[in-house]
């Protein structure tokens, strides 16, 4: 039998602090990174998941997320299950068992200390590394496994590795980006995408806020593919936050569209003006290896090298006089 793949995840840092339940923690900024930079590993080594299992506690929804996103891998792939919040072994094995026989690789999603029982349960003695942690946030685990998802006895699989975010490169979702090599075709909603138009007063002037390219050679505006589950305007506000580290008031409706090319298609984008009320400090901005700067409208139809965006530009100081 051919050996299969199990990827272990765990959810990524989470808040402690916003006075949340257990169950709806979010992620912090680090987290969330950590997610990214882990999805992003995984499509690189071509090892991305046939299925996805993931706990529904909103840290770990939001890690298999970003990662699935980084993975450029649908939403519909993920199976939540409430069985792996807080779960024992037991019910994680009851979880795999589930899987479809001829699924070469899955990845499972959740929380410790199951996780790390499962990884020592299935592959015998595991070195635990000197912070006592197997599986700290956003680590992975990769197992090979020779039986079949319903018969997953005690030391059955070998442990490959195990891979913690801070051991990747500090630039890996900048080549994730732009790697236009794919495993299959990029997914349908890639090519729906939303933006984000900041603006504020100051001194009575209108300016708008540009960030760095990723790899910081042109400017450009928070831009990101709609999400399935989000509407373009909340996927708007989302890439905002995410890429330019600002939260606001967005307009209920986008003020234009615009077209480029990538992934061997065109993409649309709706771009929703946003009047910014504030912008979080750079420990807390996901991001924060870009430059975000607020510059004059002139200075903005100057510096973006979209065509379609200048004109936006325009629209909005017609607009807002």
């Amino acid at each position: 039998m051919k050996a299969k793949t199990l990827l272990i995840l765990r959810h990524g840092k989470s808040d402690w602090n916003t006075g949340h339940e257990d169950y709806h923690r979010p992620l912090v900024a680090r987290g969330r990174q950590g997610s990214q930079k882990m999805g992003a590993w995984i499509r690189q080594q071509k090892l991305v998941p046939e299925a996805v299992i993931s706990s529904p506690a909103e840290r770990a929804r939001a890690t298999t997320m970003l990662a699935c996103k980084a993975m450029r891998l649908p939403a519909k792939t993920v199976r939540w299950d409430e069985r792996l919040y807080a779960a024992p072994v037991e019910a994680l094995l009851a979880a795999l068992a589930e899987c479809s026989k001829s699924t070469r690789r899955v990845m499972l999603v959740g929380h410790n200390p199951g996780l790390e029982e499962l990884v020592e349960y299935l592959a015998g003695q595991v070195d635990v590394p000197e912070d006592g942690k197997i599986l700290p946030t956003s680590a992975l685990a990769r197992l090979e496994i020779a039986e079949d998802w319903r018969n997953l006895a005690r030391g059955c699989a070998t442990l490959v590795s195990v891979t913690r975010p801070g051991e990747l490169a500090d630039d890996l979702l900048v080549k994730a980006a732009e790697d236009t090599s794919e495993q299959g075709p990029v997914p349908d909603y890639f090519f729906t995408q939303s933006a984000v138009l900041p603006y504020r007063r100051r001194d009575n002037k209108l300016e708008v806020m540009i960030i760095a390219s990723r790899r910081g050679t042109r400017w450009v505006l928070p831009k990101g593919v709609k999400e399935p589950e989000l509407s373009l305007r909340d996927s708007a506000s989302k890439e905002a936050l995410e890429e330019a580290g600002i939260r606001g008031d967005l307009d209920q409706e986008p003020i234009g569209h615009y077209d480029y090319a990538k992934w061997g298609g065109v993409c649309s984008v709706a771009v929703f003006p946003m009047a910014v009320i504030e912008c979080i400090p750079d420990t807390e901005w996901e991001e924060n290896h870009r430059e975000r700067r607020w510059v004059s409208v002139k200075e903005a139809r100057r510096l973006l090298d979209e065509p379609a965006l200048r004109k936006l530009v325009d629209k909005l100081e017609k607009r807002l006089k």
